[in-house]
């Protein structure tokens, strides 16, 4: 098989190319910049996707922010810690998930943090 020079060009550029993120990535990375348990296990196999000193945070992208305040809230109750949400916005049309979340959060004590994929380059 010969390789012509623009299929090499090519192959390179797809090699050099990002793999697409995923909520695990999303999650290490911020449990690793907080000094946090990944993964912390619950007694009822549940498991906190980032345990701190202080959080019991749940990692969701923003479409899913309504099933993100029950588990942070059941997380925080079940560690003793505060409830918390790591919400991964990755476009424009999220935010209108993030002012839902925001609202409810703010009435139930959840700390909110955001995170888009240029945070993780």
């Amino acid at each position: 098989m010969k390789f012509t020079p623009l299929l090499i060009f090519v192959l390179l550029i797809a090699g050099c190319a990002h793999a697409p993120l995923h909520e695990k990535d999303y999650q290490r990375w911020w449990c690793e910049k907080h000094g946090g348990e990944l993964e912390h296990r619950l007694p009822d196999n549940t498991r906190v996707d980032c345990l701190t000193k202080e959080y019991a945070l749940e990692v969701e992208y923003a479409p899913k922010w309504a099933e993100s305040i029950g588990q942070a809230l059941y997380y925080g109750q079940s560690t003793g810690r505060k409830p918390a949400v790591l919400v991964i916005v990755r476009d424009k049309d999220d935010e209108r998930f993030l002012k839902r979340l925001r609202a409810v959060a703010k009435e139930q004590g959840i700390k909110v943090w955001t995170v888009r994929p240029k945070d993780l380059e």
